[in-house]
């Protein structure tokens, strides 16, 4: 019986755990050392998380910039195939060399002194409306690194406003004289241009005391990309080339009108894509940044806007050339310059306006074009490939289509189709640019045509620039041969 009777062994007595008198005052006296650890881990964690966002909103934008400086690096490949296809086989290695020359050149000048006087706003003083003053060769710029990608996407676009004067002029203009205006143009005339308009401190677009964006009329300039500030420059500097340098040598002697010729279609189809490739860059690369759904969405717009505008407008010149203008037949150059054209037209509002109204802008953009062409051609101005119809009248009507599209309420745009006042600024901007260009030009290209720097002699132009002065004398292997130098002179 024991057996089955469970017995309960008492257990051994349990250790008494003393218990706070007071557990609040002794809570409340860890808190705060808690709180204050807690509150120091989460002020860095919220600093470490917006430093890294800042970062990555840096690396965004760098590489956005770098890609669209690239594309815009990339168009000087397309003036470079279409100023070669545009000139006579003989004149093929001095039309490149002036391309290289003008990249070379012009980014180191903006380097020097360009970039200064376009952005180079004073830390010191009261930026003038005039001109920058500031980051002389780069000075100052490892305070601020954004600056280095800021630099070489525009120092691209400096280069391209003093390639369009190398087309007008080619086949009879002397090397130093155009090495000398470009070196003026990329280091004055384009910069100063630049200062006013995309600074924020020049005339067409500065911030008054209150905060506001204004200019010289009230309204700021709309020029997204540089129909005026860009392409205008270039425009008129090949306006006036082209007229002070003169004709070539028989080029309106009826006899001969097939002998000017551009030789090479090709050339200039494919120039014309590598253009249109890379104003990819030109225009969606002008947001300055990509970190934001905002930015992002802007640059889709932009990027749209681009392709339409060139697409009516290269096709309106095309049609108008088969049909109704000289030659009345299927006219491949002509078609290559009505897209540039379209893409001119669209360049200041390719950020601005809806993309019907883009097409809208192409279309009267590709009338623009065909209007200047046949005026130049009526005047006896030998502008070789139309730099100043694609980009002196085009870029015209770039600005001033801002001054009737863009709805305010919806793509920050200032027409006068929506109750807008962009037009005054627009206007200005235009007589401006004229004003600027035009007697700058004058002033030194004309000398330099009294010195006899600046046009070759006739017999030097019949002979042709790669015979007389390149080695060696001829661009392609299978070209005709040529004469000798001591045959030619």
């Amino acid at each position: 019986l024991k057996c089955l009777v469970r017995v309960r062994r008492p257990r051994p007595p349990r250790p008494e755990t003393p218990c706070p008198r007071r557990p609040i005052a002794a809570a409340s006296a860890v808190l705060p050392d808690a709180m204050s650890t807690l509150e120091s881990r989460v002020a860095t964690l919220e600093e470490n998380l917006n430093q890294k966002i800042a970062d990555y909103d840096e690396a965004l934008d760098t590489i956005w910039m770098l890609l669209a400086a690239a594309l815009v690096f990339f168009m000087h490949s397309g003036f470079s195939m279409l100023e070669t296809g545009c000139v006579r086989h003989k004149n093929t290695q001095n039309i490149l060399a002036k391309n290289l020359i003008v990249v070379t050149v012009g980014f180191l000048c903006w380097y020097i002194i360009g970039y200064p006087l376009a952005f180079g706003a004073p830390t010191a003083s009261e930026p003038t409306r005039f001109a920058g003053a500031n980051n002389f060769a780069m000075d100052g710029f490892w305070d601020a690194p954004s600056s280095f990608r800021n630099w070489l996407f525009q120092g691209a676009f400096c280069a391209t406003g003093a390639t369009i004067v190398s087309g007008s002029m080619a086949e009879r203009t002397q090397l130093k004289g155009f090495i000398t205006y470009t070196t003026l143009m990329t280091s004055f005339i384009y910069p100063i241009v630049i200062w006013w308009g995309w600074s924020g401190n020049g005339i067409f677009n500065y911030t008054d005391d209150n905060g506001v964006s204004t200019s010289m009329t009230g309204t700021p300039l709309m020029d997204f990309a540089g129909s005026g500030l860009v392409h205008l420059v270039g425009g008129i500097g090949a306006l006036c080339g082209a007229i002070i340098v003169g004709p070539r040598f028989g080029r309106w002697e009826a006899d001969k009108e097939a002998e000017f010729e551009g030789h090479s279609i090709p050339l200039c189809v494919l120039g014309t894509f590598f253009l249109w490739f890379g104003w990819y860059g030109f225009n969606p690369g002008s947001t300055l940044s990509m970190h934001t759904a905002e930015a992002a969405n802007l640059a889709g717009l932009v990027a749209v806007n681009t392709t339409l505008a060139p697409c009516v407008a290269g096709l309106l010149v095309f049609f108008l050339r088969a049909k109704v203008c000289p030659p009345r037949l299927l006219d491949v150059g002509g078609f290559c310059n009505g897209i540039l054209a379209g893409l001119v037209s669209i360049t200041a509002g390719c950020g601005f306006v809806k993309s019907w109204e883009a097409l809208i802008i192409g279309f009267i953009g590709g009338f623009v074009y065909q209007g200047a062409s046949m005026l130049l051609r009526k005047l006896k101005v030998d502008d070789v490939v139309d730099a100043f119809p694609v980009h002196g009248a085009c870029g015209v009507w770039g600005l001033l289509a801002l001054g009737f599209f863009g709805n305010p309420d919806e793509t920050g745009g200032n027409g006068a189709f929506y109750g807008g006042d962009q037009i005054s600024i627009q206007i200005f901007a235009v007589f401006m640019i004229v004003m600027w260009v035009t007697p700058l030009s004058i002033a030194i290209m004309l000398p330099l045509r009294l010195l006899g720097a600046l046009r070759h002699s006739d017999e030097f132009q019949e002979a042709g620039a790669d015979l007389m002065e390149h080695s060696p004398p001829k661009a392609y292997s299978q070209q005709t041969a040529s004469p000798s130098k001591e045959t030619a002179m």
